[in-house]
This record gives structure tokens, C-alpha cells and sequence, in this order.
């Protein structure tokens, strides 16, 4: 039975090669266009699957206030507060906490013992681990106990990868490696583990941990470290992660917090100031956690959703041509439904037929998706900044959902379809009265509206999309990024050593001596890259009521000019004030205004106190107000203050000319004045840009499937203008022969169609509207909607909607009116 309803299902595919091949490939589309971008959701919402017993563990995020106004909402916490929930929490099963130096200074660690030269590299995946971090993440070693390995000073644990790179094939436990950084400290550990590499589909990737005992190294005093790393409540710079007991809720244990911070931290209130501190699933950070000191950016929850919507749009579309296309020509099998009945088939029997068929289309479909998915992957990588292998495509998610795929588009696409044919009565098919029903013909044009609503609106929100990017990357930023090339602090250098200080000195002049570079200037921070701490000041003399908060970075005498910025009112930091560092500070223009100065004039030569800082610093300067990031946040007024040498980065504005030859001379200038450190550079520009590469790759994925849902669309546009123009061949040869022009009849045929997109157009503009104005509504600086937008994607529709057409009603209205007359 099933053999006789597979080969009847490939005879009547074969009869209608040229339907059955715009159907196939429709779906193959539309289904290739599927899994891709499901392979991109799984991914995205895969982070930290890995980790066993995931759903137990979450990291405490600290939210600090003065005088109730939000000053930062931080990723790290204080030292002391995983221990005390530990204690105080019975629902607190372990914590563990992370120092992440390595993703805030310039670190090297040395293998010293290998022959015939010492290997070292520069890292940034390095932390500081609690011995309970490794068996709470149930990372897999390959060698060493996860138990205890980070549980004595001077102990670390190594990537296999990084292991390898540093041992070769020799045994790494028991080899010492060394660590310097740019705060001076030198660590030696004792390698007592290798753990796999850490799956890329994580929010906290590391390549080397040091055990956190060994911080308690750094002071003489045991009782200064353990209160320091160990118990202190004032600085907040450790990730602090909890795992749950089973069956606890994280509601119950966030309702206690309130009374924890209080006892540990009972002096907040009287410096104005409130801690909240909340528990994040470890699984949710990755889409949902934008919060400062971020181990890396994170993904974006909403881009997430938009393309899995596309992604069953463009699978719907496929679906809706087989539907349209298959219901169309059921006038066609009319008289072989008649034929079959007359002969004793039931109704269910039909069913099963054309369900089979249906079913064989979509598997010949699902199986030339499998292979365009797999051609196409290595683009989609590129794409979407992934990095899946083949064998990604074996994993018992992605077969399954093949299947259901496989289920789901047969009796989707195919359970109308063979209703509607097997529907027909014999009496009235073989006498030749069967025609097209009018709610068949109805459901027809509402699918193919459906279908074009859709690609409208898809090619809509990809124009919005690429506005909103190009107005973010165009905007004035407050400052000039092209042509600077910036570097890392050397790893290898104590700071604030006269030593040190002389060898930036001998950098800079060094680099001066070249022509080429125009200037050279180092901070603590560049653009793109956020210093997250803010203070509040006010006028000297004003009561506290009148504080205000500004964030505070550094500059040295060169900023201003490297940046190109302006100077609105007084000067920047100079050589001929050698008190700058202690006593001056420069404003933006809006810290200006929030302090109440009417022009920047004003508050040149005023004292601004800053309690619990500087103390006092006087006004010497304004400069234009600027965006440190991306536009995707506000800006904020921002304080100056003057540091010449305690800075994080080296940033060099060069001339456009002979880049090669002045990136050498800078490679020069480094080995001179910092020998030892490896020559690590990028240029501004594009590490700022790098902000947007979530967007990025959502308005590249966004504009290739809106493409794609277009071109399946357009065939079973295609298709179905093809079977009406042969449908009404007798009637062009009479409108022929009554004299009706070509013109005539080709506007006739399309006329139809150009009613149907005209509705699409009218649907999808209010839908996407709505849409895309609440995605920009997630930004602080936004693009307009242009009614252009519609305009366009409309009429790039519309047109290659009558591209398609044409062809079929071209020909239709150019046929000989003796051969049409003579058609059946």
C-alpha cells in the first residue's frame, strides 16, 4: 500500500516537472533558510548548557546609589559577599569568586625552565578562582583533581590548548609558571591541572586560573589579605557566583540580601548611599546582562527573537506557495479524483494520496536543504560571527527538529490540498462542470498577501535596520578616531616608578622624532572602552544637596590634541603647570551645565569639590561634551584630571602616509623603552566599531533572509501567474482576435496581482512600523522612520513581482490566437 502510494506520488510528480520543481526548490529555500537560523537561536541561547547543574548557579550583581540616584549596576561584587551568604544563607549551597585581572591588565606569564628560550605570552583570559569555581562549573580535566587544585597559593590550572603551547607534549603538572602585570606583582604557581578548552558558548571564557589564596600573597600581613580578598565590603571587583540548593528559590534568597548588606555594611546610610545586590540565572547573562564590567560584550535577546521570527516567516512563505500552487492546479487531477472515486476509492484513501505527495516534496526539499545548509554554512560563520562545524548538524536537536520539520510541512502544506481534491464528486468532475471555488480562489489571494505582507516588511525592517547602523557610525562622536593606533600598557613595568616613568618618556620622544606621528598621548581609557566609575561633585561651598554625578577619566597634556577635540573655554594640561596632576581638572560641557555654570567661561578658575576623591580640583579648562561609547548610551558629563603617566593605553595619532613604516618605528620606539614586552596594536576606529557588531550581523542576517524570502515568494508567484495564464488561453484568443492589444492583455493578466501587493503594502506598513519604532526605542540616539522606507520596499516588491509575472503574461498575451482558440 505505502510502495503503491510512493510511486504514484513520484508518477505525479514527474508529470508536472515544472510545478513540482518551483515547489521543491520554494521549500528547499525556505527550509535551508530555517535551520540555518535556527542553528543561530540554539547557539545563542545555548550559553553555559554545558555546565551540569546550570540551573542552580547564578552570579550576584551589585547596583550602587548615592543620594538615590543609580551611580553603577556592576557585574562584580564585593569580596566579602559571597562568604557571608554562605554563612548566613542556610539555600546557599557553595560560592565561588573570580579576580578578573586578566581582563583589566596587561599580564605575562613565562614558562623560565624551557629550553633553549623562556615561552611567554601575553594573556587576557586570566582569573583568580575560588577552589570551589572548578568543581561547581563541573569543568572536564584532563589532568589534575578539579577538587583540589586551586585549593593552596601559588597553585593555577591551565587550557589544554595553552597547555600544549607552553609544554609541548612534557607531562605540564608540576612546572611553575610566572606572572607579571602592570601593577607590579610577580606571582609564581605551581601548574596542578589542565582542563579542556572552554566551549565557545560562554558569557566567562579563560584560558588560565590562579587559585585565590595566592592574592593574599600580595600584603605581608595575613590579616591585611584576608580582609582585604577575603571579607571586605568596600571594593567591588570579584564576579561572585552561588549554587543553590535543589528545590530553592531565588526569590526567597533575594528578599534576605536587603538584611545581609545591612550588617556587613551598616555605614552606607551615613555616606548617602544604597547597595542592591540580585541574583542572574548564569544561563540568562548572556542574552539578557549589559551591565558594567562584563567579562565581553554580550548577545542581544531581542536580535535573538527578530531573527527567529524571519526565520519562520521564510518557512511559512515556502508552505504557503506548495498550498497555492497545489490547490491551484487541482483542476487539473479533477477528472483523476473523479476517475478514482468512480472506481472505489474512499475519501481517506485520496487523503493518504495527496499527503504522501506532499510528503515526498517536502523530503526531497528537506534533503537538498540539509545540503545547501551545509554549503552555505561556512558563509553563515562569517555572517553571523559563529564558528559551527558539520558535525553541529548531528546533534540530536538538529536531527530531531529535521524530523518534525519533515512532519509538520507534510501535513501543513498537503492536509488543504488533499482535502480540497478529495472533495470533488465524480458526477460532476466527469461531466466537465468543476470550477474554481470562490473561497478557493479567495484563500489563494489571501495566502499570496500574506506572502508579500511578509517580505514587505522584512525588506521594511532591513532598510530601518541599516539606517539606525548608519546613523549610529556616522554621528559626531565629540572627538576624531582615524589614524590613531593605540597600545596596551607593557605587561612587564611597575607603575609609578621613576624608572617607569623615564622609560614613557623615552617612548614618547622616540616616537616624536618620526614625522609621521603627530602626536602621542596615554589614559587610562580610550574611546570604546568605558571606565565605569562615576563620583558626584559640586560646587566648593555648595551644601550636598546640590552634588551632581559625572564620570572621571584621565587625560595628559597631548589628549586634546590626539583626539582632536575642542576647547571651549580655558586650556588643557601642560608641561609649563607642573601641579596639574594635583590640583587642576578640565569639564565637559555638560558637567558644566549640571553644576549650574551658565557658559564654559563660567567655571574656568572655580573649585569643584569631590568628596571622597580629590578632594578639591580647580576648573582650567572645558572641552565639547563626547561620546566615550557607542551611541547605543548616553553620554555623560565627564571630570579630567591630569595623569601623565598612570595610564592603561598609548594612543598615537599618525599621517595617512607610509603606515608601514611608521607602525615600525613605533615597534622601534616600544622595544627600546619597554624590552621584553611583546608589540601588540589596533587602530581606533575599528576597535570602536566593534560596539556595533551585534547590530552588525543582525542588519547583514536581517537583509540576506528578507532576500531570500523575497526570491520564495517570487516563485510560487511565478508558479501561479504561470497555471492562470494557462488557464486563460482560450480567453486571450478571443480578446486577441476582438482586437485587445498585447498591452492590453499584459495589464489584464497582472492587474491582479498588482491589486494583491497594493493590500500587502497597506498591511505591512502599520505592522513593521510598530515594530521597528519599538527596536529604536531601545536606543538613546535613534534614526526617523522615512515614509521612503515603505516606498521603496514596496516598489522593490512590487517590481520584482512583475518581473516574474511578465514573463508568463508576456508570453500568454504574444501566443498566436489560432493556437489559443484551438488550446483543449
Amino acid at each position: 500500500m505505502i510502495k503503491n502510494l510512493i510511486l504514484t506520488s513520484f508518477r505525479s510528480l514527474g508529470k508536472n516537472k515544472f510545478f513540482s520543481t518551483l515547489n521543491i526548490l520554494g521549500l528547499a529555500i525556505g527550509m535551508s533558510v530555517f535551520l540555518l537560523i535556527a542553528q543561530y537561536v540554539k547557539f545563542e541561547t545555548s550559553y553555559e548548557d554545558f555546565i551540569t547543574n546550570a540551573d542552580n548557579i547564578y552570579r550576584v550583581r551589585l547596583d550602587t546609589y548615592i543620594n538615590n540616584e543609580l551611580i553603577i549596576s556592576s557585574a562584580e561584587n564585593y569580596p566579602g559577599a559571597g562568604p557571608a551568604m554562605k554563612d548566613e544563607f542556610p539555600e546557599v549551597q557553595s560560592y565561588a569568586r573570580l579576580y578578573n585581572m586578566g581582563y583589566k591588565n596587561n599580564l605575562i606569564v613565562t614558562y623560565e625552565d624551557s629550553k633553549p628560550d623562556p615561552i611567554a605570552f601575553k594573556h587576557r583570559r586570566f582569573l583568580y578562582a575560588d577552589s570551589a569555581f572548578l568543581p561547581m562549573m563541573k569543568f572536564e580535566m584532563e589532568s589534575g583533581d578539579a577538587t583540589h587544585a586551586l585549593a593552596e597559593p601559588n597553585t593555577c590550572v591551565l587550557s589544554s590548548s595553552y597547555a600544549r603551547r607552553y609544554f609541548g607534549d612534557e607531562n605540564p603538572i608540576g612546572k611553575i609558571l610566572h606572572m607579571q602585570d602592570d601593577d607590579g606583582n610577580n606571582e609564581l604557581a605551581t601548574v596542578t591541572g589542565v582542563f579542556r578548552d572552554i566551549p565557545t558558548n560562554t558569557h566567562l571564557k579563560f584560558d588560565l586560573l590562579y587559585s585565590y589564596k595566592t592574592l593574599f600573597g600580595r600584603y605581608k600581613n595575613a590579616e591585611r589579605a584576608i580582609a582585604r580578598y577575603d571579607q571586605s565590603w568596600q571594593r567591588s571587583d570579584m564576579y561572585t557566583f552561588i549554587q543553590l540548593r535543589d528545590g530553592t528559590n531565588p526569590i526567597d534568597v533575594e528578599r534576605k540580601i536587603p538584611d545581609l548588606i545591612n550588617k556587613y555594611s551598616p555605614g552606607l546610610a551615613e555616606k548617602n548611599q544604597r547597595d542592591e545586590m540580585s541574583l542572574q540565572p548564569i544561563k540568562s547573562i548572556h542574552l539578557t546582562s549589559n551591565l558594567a564590567n562584563e567579562p565581553e560584550t554580550n548577545g542581544n535577546e531581542r536580535i535573538v527573537a527578530f531573527l527567529g521570527i524571519i526565520g519562520i516567516f521564510v518557512l511559512i512563505i515556502a508552505w504557503i506557495n506548495y498550498i497555492n500552487l497545489s490547490t491551484a492546479k487541482a483542476m487539473e487531477r479533477a477528472k483523476e479524483v473523479g476517475v478514482r472515486k468512480v472506481m472505489g476509492a474512499f475519501k481517506q484513501q485520496l487523503v493518504n494520496q495527496f499527503l504522501m505527495e506532499a510528503g515526498v516534496v517536502n523530503l526531497v526539499a528537506l534533503l537538498i536543504s540539509i545540503l545547501l545548509v551545509i554549503l552555505a554554512l561556512p558563509y553563515f560563520n562569517q555572517l553571523a560571527g559563529l564558528s559551527l562545524e558539520i558535525s553541529y548538524l548531528l546533534q540530536s536537536w538538529f536531527v530531531l527538529l529535521v524530523a518534525a520539520l519533515w512532519i509538520i510541512g507534510t501535513m501543513l502544506s498537503g492536509f488543504y490540498p488533499s482535502l480540497v481534491l478529495s472533495s470533488f464528486k465524480p458526477v460532476t468532475v466527469l461531466k466537465g462542470k468543476i470550477k474554481n471555488s470562490v473561497s478557493g480562489i479567495l484563500l489563494r489571494k489571501s495566502l499570496v498577501v500574506l506572502q508579500f505582507t511578509a517580505s514587505i516588511a522584512l525588506i521594511a525592517g532591513t532598510f530601518i535596520v541599516y539606517n539606525q547602523l548608519n546613523f549610529m557610525m556616522n554621528q559626531d562622536l565629540g572627538f576624531n578616531i582615524d589614524q590613531v593606533l593605540v597600545l596596551d600598557r607593557p605587561g612587564i613595568a611597575p607603575r609609578e616608578s621613576e624608572a617607569f616613568n623615564s622609560s614613557i618618556d623615552v617612548f614618547r620622544n622616540e616616537l616624536k622624532s618620526e614625522p609621521s606621528i603627530v602626536s602621542v598621548s596615554t589614559s587610562i581609557t580610550v574611546p570604546g572602552k568605558q571606565r565605569e566609575y562615576k563620583t558626584q561633585i559640586k560646587k566648593h561651598g555648595a551644601p550636598d544637596d546640590q552634588l551632581v554625578t559625572v564620570r572621571v577619566n584621565s587625560m595628559d597634556d597631548d589628549f586634546v590634541d590626539v583626539f582632536k577635540m575642542d576647547l571651549l573655554a580655558g586650556r588643557a594640561f601642560s608641561q609649563n603647570y607642573p601641579n596639574d596632576p594635583d590640583t587642576s581638572a578640565i569639564l565637559t560641557e555638560s558637567a558644566v551645565k549640571l553644576l549650574g555654570f551658565e557658559k564654559p567661561e563660567d567655571a574656568i578658575g572655580q573649585t569643584v569639590a569631590i568628596p571622597g576623591f580629590f578632594g578639591s580640583l580647580i576648573v582650567v579648562g572645558v572641552v565639547n561634551d563626547y561620546h566615550q561609547v557607542s551611541l547605543k548610551t548616553s553620554l555623560d558629563p565627564t571630570l579630567f584630571f591630569c595623569s601623565r603617566y598612570f595610564g592603561e593605553f598609548y594612543s598615537i595619532r599618525m599621517k595617512t602616509n607610509n603606515l608601514t613604516s611608521t607602525i615600525n618605528h613605533v615597534k622601534a620606539s616600544w622595544e627600546k623603552a619597554f624590552p621584553g614586552n611583546p608589540f601588540d596594536y589596533f587602530f581606533l576606529d575599528d576597535f570602536f566599531n566593534r560596539q556595533y557588531q551585534n547590530e552588525k550581523t543582525f542588519g547583514e542576517l536581517f537583509g540576506t533572509f528578507a532576500t531570500l524570502a523575497v526570491v520564495v515568494g517570487c516563485l510560487g508567484l511565478f508558479g501561479l501567474s504561470a497555471y492562470t495564464a494557462s488557464q486563460r488561453t482560450k480567453e486571450i484568443g478571443v480578446r486577441k482576435v476582438l482586437g485587445s492589444s498585447e498591452q492590453g492583455i499584459f495589464f489584464l493578466l497582472s492587474k491582479e496581482y498588482l491589486k494583491l501587493i497594493g493590500i500587502a503594502i497597506v498591511l505591512a506598513v502599520p505592522s513593521i512600523y510598530w515594530v521597528m519604532n519599538n527596536w529604536l526605542q531601545t536606543f538613546p540616539y535613534q534614526s526617523s522612520i522615512s515614509v521612503w522606507v515603505f516606498f521603496l520596499a514596496g516598489g522593490i516588491v512590487l517590481t520584482v513581482a512583475l518581473l516574474t509575472v511578465s514573463f508568463q503574461t508576456l508570453k500568454a498575451s504574444r501566443t498566436n490566437p489560432v493556437v489559443a482558440l484551438r488550446y483543449e
